[in-house]
């Protein structure tokens, strides 16, 4: 992070403007959740630095809902459907300010806002499930 900002800082010619930084954040690439959990990582230094943080592919191009069965969606929060518990878990994560998907209609659009309004899992709940899925 401490490079892309001096590369920003060194593109505006001094001061840079940059105000967000997007990366890929799902239960597939957990690297992101699992070092903001340990405070390290691209995460935490970008909301060190005052960056929104916009976690884009939760649920990994659509893939993911269809490889989390109901058994894990439950433990991320029971109720929720795989897609809701996927992007809830990413939403989560530490650092994450927006999270960014795509939908091919206004259910799956009520879907992914009834999750976002959902209480953020904590810090042990996520550290809970990737150690399961890091098991898996």
């Amino acid at each position: 992070m401490g490079e892309l900002l001096a590369l920003a800082a060194e593109a505006a010619g001094g001061r840079h403007h940059l105000v967000a930084v997007q990366m890929p954040v799902s239960l597939v690439m957990m690297t992101p959740i699992t070092q903001a959990l340990h405070g390290r990582g691209p995460l935490p230094a970008a909301a060190g630095a005052g960056l929104r943080v916009m976690a884009s592919a939760p649920l990994h191009g659509g893939e993911l809902p269809g490889m989390v069965d109901q058994e894990l969606a439950d433990l991320i929060r029971p109720g929720l459907t795989s897609a809701q518990a996927c992007i809830l878990a990413v939403a989560s994560c530490p650092g994450v300010t927006d999270v960014l998907l795509a939908a091919s209609g206004a259910p799956h659009w009520r879907e992914a806002a009834d999750a976002v309004a959902q209480p953020s899992l904590t810090a042990a709940q996520l550290r809970e499930i990737t150690g399961v899925l890091a098991s898996a």
